[in-house]
Order: C-alpha cells, then sequence, then structure tokens
C-alpha cells in the first residue's frame, strides 16, 4: 500500500503505483489523504487515473492528525494490509503511529527535507509547526525499516541532522512518465518544431518550464537572462507556465524575445524540442541543495542540455560529469551555441538510462523484497 498526502499524483504518485504494479507479485494500492479544499473535483481526477485507489478527506490542522490517523488505521484493518510506503512526512508520521499496533512494516519515501523547506520557504506560518516537523521528519528517517531518498544528497542531510547510519535505503529520483518513449532528433524535425513556435534559425532559444514560486528563485532566474540577453542578441526565452507578473515585466524589458506559453503536459515535450536549453537555477538552500526536480529529466527527454546552478540535488555534478549542460555561477560569463542533434541525441539516451522507471527497475524491485 502506498499512502500519499501531497500533489501531484498523476505524474509522480499513480504513475509509481502503475509501474510498481507491472513487478513480479506486486499489488499495490494507492490510498490518497487529499485536502477538503475542492475535494470532490480533485478526488474525481485522481480515480480517473487510478480506479482502485481509496481518495480520503484530510482534515486540515495538525490538531486533527489524530482524526486522519484513526481513519487509515480503519482502512488498514479494512484491507488487512500491513506494508506501506508512505509518501512524505505526515503520512509517514501517521504509519509509525501505528506501526506497533498492527506490526506493520513501513518505508518512508523521503521527498525532500520538508523541516527544512517548511523553515526556509515559510511553507506554514507557525513556529511551534516548524519544530515539531523537525521532530517528526527524525522519527520517519530513524524508525522506518526502510527508506527512499530523492537524491544520494537527501540521505547526506539525514547523515547530517538525524545522525542517520542505516544502509537500509533506496536512492530512486523523480523520473519520467511510464509513457515516456525516447524520440531521435534530427535537423528536419528540430527545424519543423522551431517553425511552429516562430523560432528563427539563428536564435538561440532558452527555455524555463514550471512554476515561478518562491522557492524557484526568480530573483536570480531575472539577473541572469538579463545579462545573458544584453550579452547574446540572438538568445531568446521561453517560459512554459502560467501567465506570471514577473514574466510580463521581463516581456517589457526585452521585447519580442521573452515569450510565454502554457500547454497541456503531454504537449510539453513537443515545444521543448523547439528550444536549445533548459534552465533550471535555484537559489543556494538545504531545500535545494537535496532535491528531484522533474523539469531535469523532462529537459534531457527533449533533446536539451540544462543551465543549472551549484547545488541543485545530485543534478549538478551529473551535469558536468556527463557534460549535458553548464554549471552556473552568479557572475560567470558564458557564451551559448545552437545544439547538433548528436549531442541533443545523446541527451536522450542520458535520461533513458537514469531518469526512467525502467531504470530504476532493480531498485524498485528491492523495494518489493524488502517490504514483502
Amino acid at each position: 500500500m502506498l499512502i500519499s498526502l501531497r500533489a501531484f499524483f498523476s505524474s509522480q504518485v499513480v504513475d509509481v503505483c502503475r509501474y510498481m504494479n507491472t513487478l513480479p507479485d506486486a499489488k499495490i494500492r494507492l490510498v490518497a489523504f487529499i485536502s477538503l479544499h475542492q475535494y470532490n473535483k480533485n478526488k474525481a481526477r485522481i480515480k480517473t487515473d487510478d480506479p482502485n485507489a481509496w481518495v480520503l478527506p484530510m482534515l486540515p490542522r495538525m490538531t486533527a492528525f489524530g482524526f486522519n490517523r484513526f481513519i487509515l488505521l480503519m482502512v488498514l484493518l479494512l484491507t488487512g494490509e500491513r506494508n506501506i510506503i508512505a509518501r512524505n512526512v505526515l503520512a509517514c508520521k501517521m504509519a509509525i503511529q501505528l506501526k506497533k499496533i498492527l506490526k506493520l512494516k513501513v518505508c518512508f519515501d523521503g521527498r525532500g527535507a520538508i523541516a527544512a523547506e517548511w523553515n526556509e520557504y515559510n511553507v506554514v506560518p507557525f513556529p511551534e509547526w516548524k519544530q515539531l516537523i523537525h521532530q517528526w521528519e527524525k522519527q520517519c528517517v530513524v524508525d522506518s525499516d526502510w527508506r527512499i531518498a530523492v537524491s544520494s544528497e537527501l540521505v547526506r542531510y539525514w547523515n547530517e541532522r538525524y545522525d542517520f547510519t542505516s544502509s537500509d535505503f533506496s536512492v530512486i529520483p523523480c523520473t519520467l512518465n511510464t509513457g515516456f518513449k525516447a524520440i531521435t532528433l534530427d535537423e528536419k524535425n528540430i527545424a519543423s518544431a522551431r517553425e511552429q513556435m516562430g523560432f528563427g534559425e539563428q536564435d538561440i532559444v532558452l527555455v524555463y518550464s514550471g512554476s515561478t514560486a518562491g522557492w524557484q528563485s526568480f530573483d536570480m532566474l531575472h539577473d541572469f537572462l538579463k545579462r545573458i540577453l544584453n550579452e547574446q542578441l540572438h538568445v531568446k526565452v521561453l517560459f512554459l507556465s502560467e501567465k506570471d507578473r514577473n514574466v510580463d515585466a521581463l516581456k517589457k524589458e526585452f521585447p519580442n524575445r521573452i515569450f510565454q506559453k502554457f500547454v497541456k503536459h503531454h504537449e510539453v515535450t513537443s515545444v521543448l524540442t523547439s528550444c536549445d536549453y533548459g534552465i533550471l537555477l535555484r537559489e543556494k538552500s538545504v531545500t535545494n541543495r537535496v532535491a528531484s526536480p522533474t523539469k531535469f529529466a523532462e529537459y534531457l527527454s527533449a533533446g536539451l542540455p540544462v543551465l543549472i546552478s551549484e547545488e541543485i540535488g545530485d543534478y549538478t555534478a551529473f551535469v558536468e560529469t556527463n557534460h549535458c549542460g553548464k554549471v552556473l555561477n552568479s557572475t560567470e560569463t558564458i557564451k551559448l551555441n545552437r545544439q547538433s542533434p548528436a549531442e541533443r541525441n545523446r541527451c536522450i539516451t542520458l535520461v533513458t538510462e537514469n531518469y526512467t522507471k525502467d531504470s530504476q527497475r532493480q531498485k524498485y524491485l528491492q523495494l518489493k523484497q524488502v517490504m514483502n
């Protein structure tokens, strides 16, 4: 059983359950506790993706967690399930509290340094909650039977913060959906994609895909883009995001060189194909140091080398080792050039070999074995 209390169900939760159910003798059931806000609408979405999922209401405040835990207890008694993969701290905390009562085997699926994120980015406004989440995260790390970390840097954080010394863990990064099919790029299909987007042959197109929320470091991104746009007149920038006042301001600074487009998830790869580099710039923080941003794999899947800042999960080192982009600092001047189809296809090979679920199959098999 996989229990989750967070979003991104289709790409990062349902898809994991779907993949794990392809393993020999695997029987994974998703139990999703979701917010009361737009509950019926979000439940319908999850049930569309996974008709067998149990989608339950989650009372919002930590003081109501006793009720949420009681609901989980009822689910476990009804289903007879005793093996739990708990996605993130709050889900794992509930499982840990029931562990001795029901003799559960619990895997903590750590998606990041949640305690650090709550403090660094003011995710919750109450100081007592910020202190409490540190205690809960430590308990999840120490008391679980197995752990999944999205990066080796997250394991290092556990070492440093919680004196975690066990070898009972797997590092499984965020991966592409199971429906991913590697494409082969050539001059013709790249030119066709660029023509559809209105980009010229001499244009060097940088793309930023995703949210421009607080921890995505827009000020840092703005400074970099302003510098590169002033230095290289053929550079253009595409934001794959919803309308945003920060992007609107950039458009005014650089007319006809900043573009914004919001597309459905299945259309992202075709749009990315028209570009030359993916942008993944974030400020230095614990949250970002241990992260596994899904956009990294999405960029590589379209053959885009990645412009990445220092200390982003395991990805900064991956870029340096595999020469699939550039690691940037705040003052560096860089010269960007269009990439050949051969170089772009090498990026696609890298993502296929490292950031698909099949590339992580042995770790999933190991997880299934230790959780039986």
